[in-house]
């Protein structure tokens, strides 16, 4: 079965053919001892084919490509005509080695060419690695180290790229920072109080606070020149006049012994040095906030802006932890404990870093692990939807937390809380309602010129005169064709009405003028049957009268 080597390079894909394995071995041991003899190493492989990339960029996208396992389309064109081609329903005589099973399993999959990857391979392929440049008459040495450090270059500096206003790194970073200044501050604190309490013993029952004690020792430096007059200055420092006026009673009774302007000078700038990196902590905490809002608006809101910084912190990043499953996550920070369980068979721990939350210390000793359990999940939500949805909103946040409270009342007073699907659907109609308000509101520029068009044609039209025929808005000229056309329907149907009419009219002067010569003829008729009645009995009336005279 003849075997065909797949080479990615930077500058392009290579096809190999090794023949002759028969005479080289078909051990390991054998292609590595016979790699580094070129006149060995060239009997048995042999370029069949090569495609040079088009551009820096095409090779960088068939880099990614590679690298993720997926063949491109240039990638299956260059396989399929430099290889046998294998008939449908037969198995191939041949096989094709890559360096990646991830890759080769995607190629089979869709081209059906069987692959392998194997140490021998390997050794093949690391072979023609060696004497690559051999292989190519036409490439020009240093060429091919160019092509490497450029693609090199692009491919490191595609996968570093990011969204700049949703770096989880600066959250990793502020986050350490923090944590590391907290102990600093507080181990500089502590080296200020012991200093100056060779001075001044009696300040440190005083004042607790560091910061403000750092400031009175800056402020009071020598404890003997301290008098009323700096009263007032001590007020503002402390906030209350009532330990301002106990701090300088202490003062002129304190044991402390007395330094020299050398030892106090120092003291005052050490205490000036812990008063500005208490300072820069708290510039810190505000930024590690609002880059909490902007990376995890939903996480902040519902276990706070420390606890979330923490737990990305401890995974990774956020898309870890979005990974995770709430179990992991219940437990992230706890890791030496769950392994020393496991290890002596005793109680796996109950909860990690999630336990500085607010929620699991308000709940009680027997409901801690239920309410850990609980937080977890709701956690893993929010960073999931933080991770992966395209805006930022606190909607999910706020309405995870309300179920966390109402949890929180369920096992405290057994009110019963809100079905989990509930509450995302009320969620999502406010996180869309939000949205929808964004794209409506419309800025005040956009509204003014909105206005100032209207009145220009307002004007225009009241100049021209033609203010109704005319249109002032977009798509007027249709309005008022189909007004028009409603218009001539409307004078259509009137002047048919009309007609009608007119013709019902004449109809029935026709019928009253025919109903009239009817009745004058009958009228005629009768009058000439009476006149004829008349004649015939006035001829009656003379026979009679003639007879008689006869």
């Amino acid at each position: 079965m003849a075997l065909f080597l797949l080479y990615e390079t930077s500058s392009g894909y290579s096809l190999f053919l090794a023949n002759g394995l028969d005479e080289i071995g078909q051990n390991t041991e054998a292609v590595r001892s016979s790699v580094s003899d070129l006149n060995r190493f060239g009997k048995a492989v042999q370029l069949t084919a090569f495609h040079p990339f088009d551009s820096a960029l095409d090779a960088l996208n068939q880099c990614n490509s590679v690298s993720e396992g997926i063949m491109t389309d240039e990638l299956r064109n260059f396989l399929e005509l430099n290889l046998p081609k294998v008939k449908e329903g037969k198995k191939a005589k041949f096989s094709l080695g890559v360096s990646e099973p991830k890759i080769g399993s995607h190629i089979f999959e869709v081209t059906k060419i069987p692959c392998q990857s194997n140490e021998f391979v390997h050794e093949l392929l690391r072979g023609v690695r060696l004497h690559f440049e051999r292989f190519i008459k036409d490439l020009k040495p240093g060429d091919l180290e160019k092509a490497q450090l450029g693609l090199g270059h692009s491919y490191s500096r595609a996968k570093v790229k990011f969204n700049v206003n949703r770096v989880d790194n600066m959250v990793i970073q502020a986050i350490f920072l923090l944590d590391t200044l907290d102990k600093d501050v507080n181990s500089f604190a502590m080296r200020v109080r012991e200093w100056y309490s060779w001075h001044f013993p009696e300040l440190v029952k005083i004042v607790n606070d560091n910061y403000i004690y750092a400031k009175l020792a800056k402020f009071i430096d020598d404890k003997s020149k301290l008098s009323e007059d700096k009263l007032p200055a001590l007020t503002d420092i402390l906030g209350d006049e009532d330990k301002a006026k106990e701090v300088v009673e202490a003062a002129k009774a304190s044991m402390g012994q007395d330094l020299s302007p050398i030892d106090l000078i120092n003291v005052q700038q050490f205490a000036q040095r812990v008063m500005d990196l208490s300072e820069y902590r708290k510039k810190l905490h505000e930024y590690l906030i609002t880059k909490m809002n902007d990376i995890a608006p939903n996480l902040a809101s519902l276990i706070g802006e420390i606890v979330g910084a923490r737990l990305i912190s401890h995974a990774g990043s956020l898309t870890n932890l979005a990974k995770c499953p709430s179990s992991t996550l219940q437990i992230l920070g706890a890791e030496k404990a769950l392994f020393r369980a496991l290890k002596t068979r005793g109680n796996t721990p109950k909860y990690g870093l999630i336990f500085h939350s607010s929620f699991i210390g308000r709940a009680s000793a027997r409901n801690k692990g239920r309410m850990a359990r609980y937080l977890a999940n709701k956690c893993s939500i929010a960073s999931r939807i933080d991770c992966f949805s395209e805006s930022g909103t606190t909607v999910f946040g706020e309405k995870l937390r309300e179920q966390v409270e109402e949890r929180l009342d369920f096992y405290d007073k057994g009110v019963a809380p809100r079905k989990n699907i509930d509450v995302m659907k009320a969620a999502i109609g406010s996180a869309e309602n939000k949205d929808t308000a964004m794209e409506i509101e419309e800025s005040p520029a956009v509204a003014s010129a909105k206005k100032s068009k209207k009145k220009k044609s307002k004007s225009d039209t009241a100049e021209n005169g033609e203010a109704e025929d005319k249109p002032t808005v977009n798509g007027g000229a249709a309005e008022d064709a189909k007004s028009e056309k409603k218009r001539k329907k409307e004078k259509r149907k009137l002047d048919q009405e009309q007609a009608v009419e007119k013709s019902n009219g004449t109809d029935r002067v026709d019928a009253d003028e025919q109903d009239g010569t009817a009745k004058k003829k009958k009228k005629k008729s009768k009058d000439q049957d009476t006149e004829d009645l008349q004649d015939a009995s006035a001829m009656k009336k003379k026979k009679k009268k003639s007879n008689g005279e006869e």
